[in-house]
Parts: structure tokens; sequence; C-alpha cells
């Protein structure tokens, strides 16, 4: 029986443990040895010894830099270890949107037995061996540690700068999205930007500038589909795999999703004036999108918290060419009043979020828009980018 050691005391590892019942968790914040109420045995990462461990895996999250990774001798992915299961497996990644195409793939194709999970939330030891399909939701950190498991389609959305902390530069990161796609054999299918199109695989490449790339490349109608902005691209790669697939184009099962909150969620407020909640975007691919689709609006532009490093001058330099005031808040409020200076940009610079939504109460005419795209993860005032988002509808929500 080989000696399993699962690295991290996680959604991912415990889900895994129940399939490995006698596999050890190394935890970097458990302190002492103990068993949880299943059973499984939690030990301190110092104890960890590779000379006593035949397998390991590894929470997707926890970073090359970490002293369990280092001393690994036999480190597999998640999606190593499920390798040989029987459904046709699906995977989407990218910077943004992944979410959303996988949620809309499997709206479309759960008809035909398929399941959704992955990165989405469900892990891989929770799907069904024996559906027809998984659709998986694929992180770059995963792909970071596969290095045997493949998909036969992979979907990849644009590629911008983001985790570099975590990888070490954007390189490595855009290396990882583009990993599976070097693995695949013949006879599989590839959908990704017509910028690597130069890739060298086996895989059937399908490759797209833009949404009207992949509509004519799949005969799809856009005018049909309800959804504008950034959803647009989601549903229609969703629409694509179901046509590769099934070769069939559902307008109405596809119009009949529903976006989950936190993503270009529109309100109003009880003085009838536009704010968007899109806290989901988190870096800056994210909130370019959301600006593109209100730029023919005055903006009044809520950006900030934990950019993990990331290089702005991209985001600022589009900025300069819409109309848009700046509302810093977060722990880059400081970087982000610098570089409004540098662009020569309106901007204020905010306590916080509830700060900010007073500030612009006071400025928002009626045709103006109110945008939460904050191009910063949520982690230094938050839990997560959700609470943001809550605590920004409960802020306009109580506008009077």
């Amino acid at each position: 029986m080989k000696r399993v050691s699962l690295f991290g005391y996680g959604l991912t590892t415990k889900a895994l443990a129940t399939k490995i019942p006698h596999a050890i968790f190394y935890d970097d914040k458990c302190l002492k040895p103990f068993k949880d109420e299943n059973n499984f045995r939690i030990k301190p990462s110092s104890e960890f010894d590779p000379k006593y461990s035949d397998l390991e895996i590894p929470s997707p999250g926890i970073a090359p830099s970490n002293p369990l990774i280092k001393n690994a001798k036999h480190l597999i992915s998640e999606y190593d270890y499920f390798s040989d299961e029987k459904p046709l497996k699906i995977w989407i990644s990218g910077t943004n949107g992944k979410t959303t195409t996988t949620q809309m793939m499997q709206h479309l194709l759960q008809d035909k037995g398929s399941q959704a999970g992955g990165n989405i939330g469900t892990p891989l030891a929770k799907l069904n061996p024996h559906a027809n399909i998984w659709i998986l939701e694929t992180s770059s950190f995963t792909m970071h540690y596969t290095n045997k498991a493949f998909p036969n389609i992979y979907v990849l959305l644009p590629i911008t700068p983001d985790h570099i902390s975590w990888h070490g530069d954007k390189k490595a990161y855009i290396d990882a999205k583009l990993k599976p796609i070097k693995m695949m054999k013949e006879g599989e299918v590839a959908i990704i930007p017509d910028k690597y199109k130069d890739i060298n695989t086996k895989a059937y490449l399908i490759t797209y500038k833009n949404e009207q790339d992949i509509s004519t490349r799949f005969d799809i109608d856009i005018k049909k589909i309800k959804f504008k902005g950034a959803f647009l691209m989601d549903a229609l790669l969703a629409m694509a795999v179901d046509k590769i697939l099934f070769d069939r184009i559902n307008y109405k099962n596809i119009n009949s999703f529903i976006i989950e909150p936190h993503r270009q969620e529109e309100l109003k407020d009880s003085k009838d004036r536009l704010w968007v909640n899109d806290t989901k975007a988190t870096n800056i691919d994210a909130c370019k999108a959301a600006l593109k689709r209100y730029q023919k609006s005055n903006i009044h532009l809520i950006l900030g918290g934990d950019d993990k490093g990331v290089e702005l001058d991209e985001l600022f330099e589009f900025l300069t060419t819409i109309d848009v005031k700046l509302y810093n808040i977060g722990s880059n409020k400081d970087k982000l009043s610098n570089l409004a200076t540098k662009y020569k940009l309106d901007f204020e610079r905010c306590d916080n979020l509830k700060d900010a939504i007073n500030k612009i109460d006071k400025n928002l005419l009626q045709n103006e828009v109110a945008l939460l795209s904050p191009a910063a993860a949520s982690l230094d005032e938050y839990t997560s980018y959700a609470q943001r988002g809550e605590e920004f509808k409960e802020a306009v929500f109580n506008i009077s």
C-alpha cells in the first residue's frame, strides 16, 4: 500500500482522503498532530519526511516556494490522481470568465450526463466517475502541478497577468495555462486565443481573436444571444463545445442561463441611478471588460485592494481613453493615486469602500455609472470578493 501525503487541510485534500483513507495530512496551520471527526490524521508541515512518503498531492493553492513542495519526491496533482477516470474531460481556463464559461457549459450539457467541478467548487474526488462528461474549471495552480493528466477538449479564455507572486513571473503563469495544450494528443481539440496559434501540439487547434471569430467559426448568430460584454465570449465558448460534441446550437437554452452575483451585477439606488457590482473583477483584464461595457457613459470607478504585485500601467493607459473618475481604496490606494497623478486622471483617495460610495453618491448624475471593478483581490480587507460585493450592494440600497 502506497504511503500518501496530502499537503494542506482543505477542500480538495479532504475530498481526496475519502478515497485514500490511510493518507496523512500535513498543514502549515497545524501546531500538533491530531485526528479530526472523520479519523483523518493531520500533522504539522514540519513533520513531513519524504523518506516515509510514496506519493504527495498538494492543495492547488500551495505555492512552489513552500517547503512541503520543495521536499516532495513524488508530487502529483489532483488531476493526475484521477487521470485514468473514464468521463470525457473538458478543461476551461484563462484569466477571466472561466467560472461563468464552466457554469454555462454545464447548463448546456447537463442533459448529456455532464458534471461540473474543479476550481468551481466541487473537487474531482466528489464527481461521479461514471458521468459521461467532466467539465472542469482549471486553475493555473493546478496545471503547474499536473504532469500526467490532460483534457479531451481544452477551452482557453484570454490570458492577462495574474497570480504573479505565486508563479514567480508572468511567463511562468502563461506557461502553466498553455501546458495542457502541449500534452494533448491527436483527435483532441483546443480552442485558444489566436496569439498562441504556433504552439507545439498534436491537438486540433481552433483559434480566435474575438467573439466574432468564434461566432463565425461555429456559425452562431450573436444577435440571438442575450449576453453582452464579457459574458458574450463565455456564452459563445460554451456553445462552441456543445456544437463540437453534439452538433447543436440552442439559443433558448443558453439565454435561460442566470449569471451568478458579483460580476457586472447592475443595481439601481433610491434615486434611480445605476451602480454596478463587479467585485469579482480582481485583475486588470476583468476591470477593462467592465469599463468597455460602460464606456459610453461617464464612469465613477472604485479601484483597489490587493493587486498581488501586478504592474497597473496597462490599465491606466486605457483609463486615459474614457471619461472616468477614480475612487481609490484598499492596500494599494497610494499606488493607485500615484498612477492617477502620473496619467493626469481625476481621483479621490478614500478611507474604505463605504467612504468611496459616499463620495460617489454626492457626485453621481442620472446618466452616469458607478462601477465597483477593483482590479485587485479583496483579502486585504475582506474574507472574499463576495463579502466586498455584499457590502457594496448593502451600502447602495441604503442610499436615501
